[in-house]
């Protein structure tokens, strides 16, 4: 085993927890994904330490723990620090693991006696390396220093038994290329174009987790093109395969795949929330489902309105929390928005900031930006982008919808001697479309006169007028929204 002097700043609960575990006669090391991260002089996200001690023994020593799994991890608890990484310190026995059923987990766990038999059962040599704190010492069995130095992903060991043991294994490899900017081993890399079906066994949410990360991380792209490459981009979607080599019209560099990569690329580059980035590489998934030849070009019409209902049902297949499907949803339905200011007007404006919301006002345009250079445009924000942003601030204190009325529905029931109906509902659209036009009408003198005016009107043509308002609400882009939906069969 190669041995490699080297000192680290170790945090002080790390350096206490190993100590007081090697006082009560217990060797252990720093071992996994940390060393890697110190070595490369990133912040580690989490800190594990392995030991010769069993749960029980770990529980003895120290004042507050838990264990509440099956695989010997102790959660050693540190109150007196604000830093997450640190609250909770993972000390675990040495371990020898056998049988993977399921293609996730071992079917049986036994306690390890030495070190080298924990190591090996660990994925990748760059996460197989140990830290004797005391010594400051690592310890290198498998080669990892040297993969840390080619930047490298290698299995440790036989590839192909590594991903049997742990299909998620597959996923976590190309995470690590997109986390780290390392290349895959040629071996490793075989192993997983052979194995990709066993995928199928792992839950969604363990294949949204990895795939979220990926989305987070800085080069979110090179863990895509090899999941494309290598088979495995259809466990995340098979929407998203449909893209590949997907010629556009004239105003695109790109293949849909490829502008979808560049699109989250550079919304990882911005450091873009992640509803932002999860709708840069949703925005045109519905592409090849809409893509009709017209006038001499490709054309993708209603492409976001399919692409929206899309994004919730692939989100959704994969377990995501229904706020952030919203969000990102409501992003990829929106991102086709006007923004021709020598022609858009502030009530259009304004219709958009309902659509979207004065939450996310600012991720669509953060959205759009991104999607410009995903296209091979070289500004990110043109002067009608930024004229655009300069619209935005000065509408955004204006009403845009009904709750911001001077008046509500109870006001107009009273006014009209009405009983709640559908009419109420119509004549607060009215309300809204002309406030939407000229927020200067927002005054509940001139609103109180306006529905005593479309309350003399006869109903069908308040009806009319109350569905057209409606529809004017929902900016010019939803006039042929309907036909769109039915076309498509989305709702």
């Amino acid at each position: 085993m190669k041995k490699e002097k080297r000192e680290f700043q170790i945090p002080e609960e790390i350096g206490e927890v190993s100590e007081t575990l090697r006082r009560a006669g217990f060797e252990n090391f720093l071992v996994g994904g940390s060393i890697r991260d110190l070595l490369l002089e990133r912040v580690p996200k989490d800190w594990d330490i392995a030991t010769k001690a069993t749960p029980e023994e770990i529980i003895k020593i120290f004042p507050k723990t838990f264990y509440e799994n099956e695989f010997g991890t102790v959660g050693v608890v540190n109150e007196k620090t604000e830093d997450e990484t640190l609250k909770t310190v993972e000390v675990t026995p040495y371990r020898l693991e056998s049988g993977y059923s399921d293609a996730r987990h071992p079917d049986k766990v036994e306690w390890g006696k030495n070190l080298d038999e924990d190591l090996a059962r660990r994925d990748f040599t760059i996460n197989a390396l140990a830290y004797n704190i005391e010594k400051k010492e690592i310890l290198d069995p498998f080669g990892g220093l040297e993969d840390i130095k080619k930047k490298i992903i290698r299995a440790v060991g036989n590839p192909e038994e590594r991903f049997n043991e742990d299909a998620l294994r597959m996923l976590r490899a190309l995470r690590l290329a997109s986390e780290l900017g390392f290349a895959l081993e040629f071996e490793t890399q075989k192993a997983i174009e052979k194995n990709t079906t066993l995928l199928s066994r792992i839950s969604s949410e363990r294949i949204r987790d990895e795939f979220m990360k990926i989305i987070l991380s800085d080069s979110p792209a090179i863990a895509l093109e090899l999941a494309a490459r290598l088979g495995i981009l259809k466990y995340i979607s098979p929407e998203f395969e449909k893209g590949i080599g997907m010629e556009q019209n004239q105003a695109h560099a790109y293949s849909v795949w490829e502008h979808l990569l560049r699109t989250l690329d550079h919304s990882a580059r911005k450091k873009f929330p992640p509803h932002v980035r999860l709708a840069a590489f949703f925005h045109d998934v519905a592409k090849p489902h809409t893509r009709v030849w017209k006038n001499e070009q490709w054309t993708f019409y209603g492409h976001e309105v399919v692409g929206a209902k899309l994004t919730r049902k692939i989100m959704g297949d994969l377990k995501f929390p229904k706020e952030l499907t919203d969000k990102a949803a409501k992003l990829v339905r929106w991102h086709m928005f006007f923004s021709d200011t020598e022609k858009i007007t502030p009530s259009a404006v304004r219709r958009v900031i309902r659509n979207v919301g004065e939450n996310l006002i600012w991720d669509l345009v953060n959205l759009r930006t991104s999607d410009r250079i995903g296209t091979g445009r070289p500004k990110e924000t043109p002067y009608r982008l930024r004229k655009y942003k300069s619209m935005i601030e000065e509408v955004l204190r204006d009403p845009i919808s009904v709750k911001q009325l001077k008046l509500n529905g109870a006001d107009v029931m009273k006014l009209t001697s009405s009983k709640p109906g559908p009419e109420i509902g119509f004549i607060l659209e009215i309300l809204l479309s002309e406030v939407l036009e000229n927020p200067n009408q927002n005054d509940k003198t001139l609103l109180e006169k306006r529905v005593l005016e479309l309350h003399a009107l006869e109903p069908a043509e308040l009806s009319r007028l109350g569905k057209d308002a409606r529809t004017k609400n929902e900016t010019e882009e939803e006039k042929e929204v309907g036909k769109i939906r039915e076309e498509y069969k989305v709702e």
